[in-house]
């Protein structure tokens, strides 16, 4: 394998960045996910490597109380909510892990290297990571059991959609569907596809090259679980993580208690964690804080923030992100013709929206779900309010006199129904005439990819590629809109296997204009996120993904 320093891609990257073509933020992935460490990297890049402030030292003991959902957690690897895995992740670990600068660093795996063509990417694992129960060591055994889990279509996780260029197969499994046709499904694209090298090396050979397989580690599903529990997690399930699940009652509360024999990665410094569910209300949020019955939330609410404000006790955390929801159809009547979903765009003030449902903190949408964060958004690609266009094209499209539709959405978090309300005001002068369908939270991710016109939200990501994958390509399990487009799934296939930003950026430019030309969403806003703690809490970073790592946490009496 290819020394990271000596990779041909690091030496194209280096010399870019000396000729001012690559700026140091995207050499910095560049350099760690080709293996260099962050230290190394920043040092290249002429940046100071990011540090906590920290007043004093970490203190342990004490109780962490956190105000979230607490979900069903039984399913790690088909987890769809982050909260779920903000549960899971105390006692599971991930191979990866991307911090709060958008630098994806060695976790359970010691180091990687890639192939020349990004094809063939090799992990070396941590020696001294222990299963809390019964204290064996996790080996490359452990690890290829979790990705051959993930990646069975059976099992129905989202890391398919994540992966499914690089390491997968289409085949036609000779089943028909309701309509006739051929039923499909995926699977390894080779018997190596997944090598086991010795007890602490494994190998991923793919069919294609691709940029991004050490944050697709990082995905939140892609939890590492103890093979002999089958899949499954709950109360005293093992795990190489930081604490123990102790106590779990869906809809009210979980509780974690750190292990006793240390962890491999610092800390705990924490001796009990606790998640306490609030409920949706956001003023419950601000009761909980004001009276000190939970120390940290784990999103701030728009409809909120004045009053939070107004808590002296608090410190509060912000993160310009991908964060964003989508107003998404299914190819039926009315929106199967193209050109209504285009009309459904040009109709869409997305600077009206985001001031109306976000207060303006964040930045305007461009409808094609690739953000001015990730690090290949192609700009000066997106399709502008202009409502005659829109009457226009529906028009062409065989409704002169406008259309009428209904959308499902949430009641909360708060801004997602004023964005819808915002939206389906500012159709109506296109003859876009949408009904609000607001149904409760659990309701809506019962149907979420059923409904035929739905608002979903969708976490941050940090490439553009990797929510594309996850959301667009044809037949990923969270391709909510069933959409499908062939020249797309190629070019996503293509840019995934750049590392170099322009390269890639030229490939997304192609791939945001098809999602404007053909795509199936609205996209109104990009999202600051922003929460609040007690400034007790310290040693916390708000995460883009709003992923919540209690090991590195402490408490101030």
């Amino acid at each position: 394998m290819t020394d990271p320093m000596e990779h041909p891609v690091l030496k194209d990257a280096t010399r870019e960045l000396r000729e001012g073509r690559l700026d140091r933020r995207a050499f910095l992935r560049v350099a760690t996910l080709l293996g260099v460490s962050a230290g190394a990297a920043y040092g290249m890049a002429g940046l100071p490597a990011p540090a906590l402030a920290q007043t004093a030292q970490p203190k342990k003991g004490g109780t962490l109380r956190l105000g979230m959902r607490v979900h069903d957690l039984s399913s790690p690897h088909t987890y769809s909510w982050i909260e779920a895995a903000n549960a899971g992740r105390q006692t599971l670990d991930y191979l990866t892990q991307t911090g709060p600068d958008n630098v994806t660093r060695p976790h359970l795996v010691a180091k990687w290297t890639a192939s020349p063509d990004l094809k063939v990417w090799t992990f070396e694992l941590r020696k001294d990571v222990k299963w809390r129960k019964g204290g064996r060591t996790f080996n490359a055994d452990d690890a290829i059991w979790n990705i051959n889990r993930v990646l069975d279509a059976k099992t129905g996780s989202s890391v398919v959609g994540l992966l499914k260029g690089f390491i997968l197969e289409e085949y036609e499994t000779g089943e028909k569907d309701d309509k006739g046709a051929a039923k499909k499904s995926t699977r390894l694209w080779a018997p190596n596809a997944i090598e086991k090298v010795d007890e602490f090396t494994f190998r991923l050979n793919g069919k294609a090259a691709n940029l991004a397989i050490p944050e697709a580690l990082y995905h939140y599903p892609f939890l590492m679980l103890d093979p002999a529990e089958g899949g499954k997690f709950g109360v005293g399930s093992n795990g190489t993580g930081a604490y123990e699940l102790t106590e779990l009652e869906i809809g009210r509360r979980a509780v974690f208690t750190a292990r006793k024999d240390g962890y491999f990665a610092g800390g705990p410094w924490i001796e009990r964690f606790e998640i306490i569910d609030i409920g949706e209300d956001p003023a419950a949020a601000v009761a909980a804080l004001a009276s000190k019955q939970i120390d940290m939330e784990y999103q701030g609410s728009i409809a909120t923030l004045p009053a939070m404000e107004k808590l002296t006790h608090l410190q509060m955390f912000k993160v310009d992100t991908a964060y964003t929801a989508v107003a998404r159809v299914h190819p039926i009547k009315p929106f199967d013709d193209k050109r209504v979903r285009q009309a459904l765009r040009y109709a869409t003030d997305t600077e009206a929206t985001l001031k109306a449902a976000h207060r303006g903190l964040g930045l305007p949408g461009d409808h094609h779900h690739v953000a001015p964060v990730h690090p290949e958004y192609a700009p000066n690609i997106a399709q502008k309010h202009d409502v005659a266009k829109a009457k226009a094209l529906l028009a062409e499209a065989g409704y002169p006199n406008g259309i009428d539709a209904e959308i499902a959405c949430r009641p909360q978090p708060d801004w997602e129904l004023l964005a819808v309300q915002t939206m389906v005001e500012q159709w109506k002068a296109a003859g876009i005439r949408v009904k609000i369908n607001v149904m409760p939270s659990a309701q809506y991710w019962d149907v979420w990819t059923k409904v035929p016109f739905g608002f979903t939200t969708w976490a941050h990501r940090p490439l553009g590629t990797m929510v594309l994958g996850l959301a667009y390509r044809t037949g990923a399990s969270w391709n909510e809109a069933n959409w499908s487009n062939a020249e797309f799934d190629k070019l996503i296939t293509e840019a995934e296997g750049y590392l170099d930003v322009e390269k890639r950026r030229q490939v997304m430019a192609k791939l945001e204009q098809i999602l404007l030309e053909d795509g199936p969403v609205v996209v109104p806003l990009w999202r600051a996120l922003f929460a609040h703690a007690d400034k007790k809490v310290k040693g916390y970073q708000l995460h883009p993904s709003v992923y919540i790592d209690v090991y590195k946490i402490w408490v101030e009496a």
